[in-house]
């Protein structure tokens, strides 16, 4: 039998490379989005084209509501039984100086960024703590393992998650679900499409593989992460970001 994945925030960039690597290895997967509807639909129609042998779900839900989450895991339950592999992707980032970011721009970060990792962590446990198998990879950051000036509340949103992988893989161990973390750096996203030209090309000259990484890049670190290779690998933070950190 399948099994089935989440991604949040699948429809563009790192998630939706991820959903189309799951897709190749046969597995059912979840795609969920907030607000890119299109995208997600999208996505959903070129891996069902793809793979005859994969169902593909679009599920809209506010990672950051936890009611919203509850509902959107009913729904793969009715669905799938549950989800085996969990992508926590969604995101989002803001820039500025510290004193300029106002509180409910913090609350915001923190609540897709961290929030939404632990509401979408929670309604998944009960499933596969029962079937004793399950693997959890949150996306953080390479800028939440070394810090990022004019980003501190970005940064701090994706160390809380490095922490969070930390913890809960000690919790988890025991039954049989693993729980990592993949640290990507300067991946060409739209997320850093905000960047002018002038920014990326610094950054693509710092990242000693020089290049900026892709979609896909990110996503084989997921992937292999998922994977039954990797049940003995907990806990741990992979970066993903060209050597930009060494």
């Amino acid at each position: 039998m399948p099994k089935t994945v989440l991604i949040t925030g699948a429809s563009r960039g790192i998630g939706r490379a991820c959903a189309l690597g799951f897709a190749a290895r046969g597995m059912n997967v979840v795609i969920n989005y907030n607000k890119s509807e299109a995208e997600a639909k999208s996505l959903r129609a070129e891996i069902e084209a793809a793979y005859g042998n994969v169902r593909a779900l679009t599920v809209k839900a506010d990672v950051s509501d936890a009611g919203e989450v509850s509902a959107m895991f009913e729904v793969i339950t009715a669905e799938f039984g549950g989800a085996d592999i969990l992508v926590n992707n969604a995101g989002i980032s803001i820039s500025g100086l510290f004193t300029d970011i106002t509180d409910a721009e913090r609350d915001r970060v923190f609540g897709v960024n961290v929030y939404g990792a632990f509401n979408c962590t929670r309604a998944a446990l009960p499933y596969m703590i029962h079937e004793k198998y399950g693997r959890i990879i949150n996306i953080s950051s390479m800028w939440g393992v070394s810090g990022a000036s004019c980003e501190v509340h970005y940064s701090a949103s994706k160390a809380a998650l490095i922490g969070f992988t930390r913890a809960l893989s000690k919790e988890l161990a025991p039954s049989g679900i693993t729980v990592n973390a993949v640290a990507p750096g300067v991946i060409d996203t739209d997320m850093n499409a905000r960047l002018d030209g002038d920014a990326m090309r610094a950054l693509c000259e710092e990242t000693p593989v020089g290049r900026l990484g892709a979609p896909r890049d990110v996503a084989a670190a997921v992937l292999f992460l998922s994977s039954d290779e990797a049940g003995f690998i907990t806990g741990q933070t992979v970066t993903v970001d060209g050597g930009f950190l060494m």
